[in-house]
């Protein structure tokens, strides 16, 4: 048989936990937490839908290889519910405005005095714009990789969504378990082919934890309902409007995000949105999907070095 090979990291993370808002939140930290300054600010990094802090050590140890990147501080968030972030107490289900009171606290704890660099992928990225625009004074740079928004909603949507989701509320949810981790790693794969074996298996075993003879997924199934509120255009833009740093939006050339939402939705209406953001960007990977991350994490991180580089000394 041929030897299974296993991505290894060349910069290891450190866990940490913050006791925040009645949960014990997951942290991976590359670096000095004390070493985080107004002019080395901590790099806060947030996963999407269904994934982990620790998906973005490829794109860490790119950045981190990098002599510009030298002293700086990285850290990666498990939501709640994710990862080894423990959910919340009998929850039923998620809302995006306890993603953004989590991600409050938590940085009243890590970087209580300096503006952070905040990057989000997918889920992530669309919590981030949403955190960026409530909180200006606390982000320096803001980086979305494919977080790309939903379609505009109708009010007279509303009774059929809440009717969607008490329905749903009614119903068992559970998620996939695997019978050792290269079934998790497959999965990860056949998700996304353009996700590298080594890379699979090592994410694999971060992604799921072994447990009474099978691997099952680091997520609360309940993550799989869906919320009951409207995904407002018009309020989120008002927000939008707020954010005061640069702002650059990494998107996969061949992302899948909008194929999701079936016509009902597409990049071109994306990017009208991002009018009302002042200083906003975008650049392409190519031969990259939606988890553009795991797909071209050189290219990611060379996006990233160059939009979060820290100002010239004088």
């Amino acid at each position: 048989m041929s030897e299974i090979l296993v991505y290894q990291p060349a910069h290891a993370s450190q866990s940490t936990y913050v006791e925040a808002r009645g949960l014990r939140q997951h942290v991976l930290v590359w670096g000095d937490l004390s070493a985080v300054s107004a002019h080395n600010p901590l790099v806060v990094m947030v996963h999407g839908w269904m994934d982990v802090g620790a998906s973005f050590q490829f794109v860490v140890d790119e950045l981190l290889a990098r002599p510009d990147w030298a002293g700086r501080t990285v850290v990666a968030l498990d939501w709640r519910g994710f990862g080894h972030t423990q959910p919340p107490a009998a929850t039923d289900c998620y809302f995006t405005p306890n993603y953004l009171a989590d991600l409050d606290a938590l940085l009243a704890v890590l970087s209580p005095a300096h503006p952070i660099d905040l990057v989000g992928h997918s889920m992530g990225g669309n919590i981030v714009m949403l955190y960026a625009g409530l909180r200006p004074q606390k982000i320096r740079r803001l980086v979305n990789l494919d977080g790309l928004g939903m379609p505009a909603t109708e009010p007279s949507q509303a009774p059929e969504q809440y009717v969607k989701w008490l329905d749903e509320l009614q119903q068992p949810v559970a998620l996939k378990a695997y019978d050792n981790v290269q079934g998790v790693a497959d999965r990860l794969r056949a998700n996304n082919p353009r996700l590298r074996e080594d890379r699979a298996r090592w994410l694999a075993g971060h992604w799921a934890r072994e447990e009474g003879g099978r691997w099952v997924i680091n997520a609360d199934p309940a993550h799989k309902r869906p919320q009951p509120f409207l995904y407002r255009v018009e309020e989120v833009k008002a927000i939008w409007a707020h954010i005061a740093c640069p702002t650059l939006l990494v998107e996969g050339a061949d992302t899948n995000y909008f194929a999701f939402w079936t016509g009902r939705y597409g990049r071109e209406e994306y990017l009208s949105r991002t009018e009302v953001i002042r200083d906003f960007r975008v650049v392409t990977v190519a031969d990259a999907g939606h988890m553009l991350h795991h797909d071209q994490p050189e290219a990611v991180a060379e996006h990233l070095a160059v939009h979060l580089a820290l100002p010239k000394c004088p």
